[in-house]
């Protein structure tokens, strides 16, 4: 998947870097060599923060699926404990 960027961002991307260069490197970046650079960068070294950002949401999601039945679990049997009015609902697994 190719990441894109707003004009404004693009615009916005492009003024930092040229600061970073003036500032750190003592050289000056012109607004097209600028954008130049960041499509550069974009093409080359954004994927993989964009991958790596993709793993760990990955990640995320397969351990909050892994533990669906703990979180959401509906005890089954209930109809004599609850009839004096007791709150019925989802709720977390006895044990898990």
């Amino acid at each position: 998947m190719h990441t894109t960027l707003t004009k404004e961002q693009k615009h916005d991307a492009a003024e930092s870097l040229k600061r970073f260069f003036t500032e750190t490197l003592d050289a000056e970046l012109s607004d097209l060599q600028a954008g130049f650079f960041l499509d550069y960068i974009m093409s080359e070294i954004a994927p993989f923060a964009y991958n790596q950002g993709v793993e760990d949401a990955q990640k995320f999601l397969a351990t909050r699926v892994e533990d669906l039945p703990g979180i959401c679990f509906q005890e089954a049997m209930t109809y004599w404990r609850n009839q004096k009015g007791a709150a019925r609902g989802v709720r977390r697994r006895p044990g898990g």
